[in-house]
């Protein structure tokens, strides 16, 4: 009979974070995007074993449902209004990247929004994002994103973190162990993201499951939220229940 030390149950516990395997279907996106500057090793990704936060108490409405008051528009020029009490953003031909931002700023939180594609077009969420100067006096809205995809490639990666104008995936979902958060967008209904940015971990859930495990090296503390429009020749997103619960603390 084998003894179980607690240095036997510190190996074990550390070793089960780090079990992450290149699915062989996700090769040609490793391929393209494993020289990046943000790009992990697979071997090396943490998983999110959780499950999805309690999304019905503290929360607090960031979007009123009936006009863009708290919201600001950045980056470009795609157009944002509200339909029936829906947020909707839709792309301009020829516009950059445009982002409707939250006036407020949040560090620690628990944020959520549910988002359904009229007109396929890559999208996301933005969180503790900034700004800065960009071309030509132009502002850029950079910091990490919760990917939020169309439907239009196979590659399935909603819910995993993109470092926007910050040097390209912090967390892709090519991993065999994001299968089911691959499968778990649906096109043509709403699908829900959640994002849990406590301290210096971050993590998502799309539908319901569990999707990226990023550890911020505290480069992004704190930033506003912003919903992405991509620049496209076309592209319409809806959005509807965005809230927020705040945390203290850190993890």
């Amino acid at each position: 009979m084998s003894t179980i030390t607690p240095s036997t149950v510190l190996l074990f516990s550390f070793s089960t974070l780090f079990c992450g395997e290149l699915d062989p279907a996700q090769l040609p996106w490793y391929e393209k995007y494993r020289k990046q500057e943000n790009a992990p090793d697979p071997a090396q990704m943490l998983l999110n074993t959780d499950a999805e936060p309690d999304l019905t108490q503290g929360f607090v409405p960031l979007f009123n449902g009936r006009d863009l008051t708290g919201w600001t528009a950045k980056g470009g020029n795609c157009e944002f209004a509200v339909e029936d009490g829906v947020l909707s953003g839709t792309c301009v031909p020829g516009s950059p990247s445009t982002y409707l931002c939250t006036d407020q700023t949040f560090r620690d939180f628990v944020f959520t929004c549910e988002m359904k594609w009229e007109v396929d077009i890559n999208s996301g969420v933005m969180f503790r994002a900034s700004t800065k100067a960009g071309r030509n006096d132009a502002v850029t809205v950079y910091g990490p994103q919760a990917e939020m995809e169309g439907f239009s490639q196979d590659r399935h990666w909603s819910g995993g973190v993109y470092g926007q104008s910050c040097g390209g995936y912090f967390y892709p979902l090519w991993l065999r162990e994001h299968e089911a958060a691959r499968a778990a967008s649906k096109q043509g209904e709403w699908n829900r993201i959640t994002i849990s940015a406590h301290g210096n971990v971050v993590k998502t859930w799309i539908n319901g499951v569990p999707a990226a495990h990023w550890v911020d090296d505290g480069t992004y503390a704190e930033g506003f939220f912003g919903l992405q429009i991509h620049k496209a020749a076309q592209g319409k997103v809806l959005w509807r229940d965005l809230k927020v619960r705040p945390m203290s603390g850190k993890r």
